[in-house]
């Protein structure tokens, strides 16, 4: 009678080593603790240089607006609106330009052309943030306050946010802009990627269901792709938020609150960027700067949360990718 040797197993997972299993996985939880403990150090560093001034303010720090290293009275909330605002300026202009771009490269450009302009958009998130804010000084501080504020303050000065003179067009609305434009190449890469990762199974049955290239687009594409789009803003915003030399080139570094776009304002990067070095080695002026970056960090840690619950909250139920 013939023997049959049943032949060994392939694929099964080797059970050798069990140490190295073990090492393997202690180093990999050690590199992600790390990431904790470094956001955890920063921010004691923050807590430990805004102790004088967290116990002479107390609350009032976010609610004053007054800023005068003169008399030592220190407030945040001038710097905490010029961040805000100058974001969602950014957002409202670079988001629909971004996935724009995204789905055009993705769905409807042709290959010929698809590749140099990725290469622009990667050249375009190569530029230093120095360039581009003495770019925003030289050219479009100048092309908004001759050209570009006239304009909108004939057509929208009905509307308190364009009311007021043009000035010197170092302004809020010239510090979004800026972000808009550094900003863009990171939702433009990041919603590309997450466009191409559409299986094209969902292209196909919406074509053979007779919809146009548009309707597929919609239904399709972005339905499926809703939650990495998010991502792909809230990674802009947190982009946003931190930015501090372009801006601090073009916002024109006035601490105040002035509900209109032609106004200069200032943020929380911008303000310790310019005052750090000109302050004393102790006192509450630089605690009250330590004390900005620890509300700066705050700021971004509050909005990551925010965005994540909104995903969780309205993006729906995620789409298993197929096997």
């Amino acid at each position: 009678m013939q023997q049959t040797m049943s032949q060994p197993a392939t694929n099964a997972p080797r059970t050798g080593a069990p140490g190295a299993d073990r090492a393997f996985q202690w180093l990999t939880l050690l590199m992600a603790l790390s990431v904790f403990a470094l956001i955890a150090l920063i921010g004691y560093e923050l807590m430990r240089g805004a102790r004088l001034s967290l116990h002479h303010f107390g609350w009032r720090f976010l609610v004053n607006s007054d800023w005068d290293p003169v008399n030592d009275i220190y407030g945040a909330l001038p710097a905490i609106f010029g961040t805000l605002a100058s974001s969602v300026i950014a957002l409202l202009l670079a988001v629909p330009l971004g996935i724009g771009t995204a789905i055009y490269l993705t769905e409807l450009a042709p290959l010929w052309l698809r590749q140099p302009l990725i290469m622009f958009i990667e050249l375009l998130a190569a530029v230093p943030s120095v360039i581009l804010g003495f770019w925003g000084m030289s050219v479009l501080v100048p092309w908004l306050r001759t050209l570009l504020f006239p304009w909108l303050q004939k057509l929208f000065g009905f509307l308190p946010l364009f009311q007021g003179p043009a000035g010197s067009g170092f302004s809020l609305l010239a510090a979004g802009i800026i972000l808009a434009i550094m900003i863009v190449p990171i939702i433009t890469s990041v919603s590309r990627e997450i466009l191409r990762s559409v299986p094209g199974l969902q292209r196909e049955a919406a074509y053979a269901l007779g919809g146009t290239r548009w309707e597929v687009t919609r239904i399709a594409v972005l339905s499926y792709a809703k939650k990495g789009l998010f991502g792909a803003v809230i990674l802009g915003l947190g982009r946003a938020l931190g930015e501090t030399m372009a801006v601090m080139m073009v916002i024109g570094n006035s601490p105040q609150i002035v509900l209109k776009l032609f106004a200069p304002a200032s943020t929380m990067a911008s303000v310790i960027a310019n005052e750090f070095n000109e302050t004393p080695p102790a006192g509450l002026y630089p605690s009250a700067l330590f004390e900005l970056g620890l509300v700066l960090l705050g700021v971004t840690v509050v909005v990551n949360i925010f965005a994540q619950l909104l995903l969780k909250t309205f993006a729906g139920p995620s789409v298993k990718p197929q096997p």
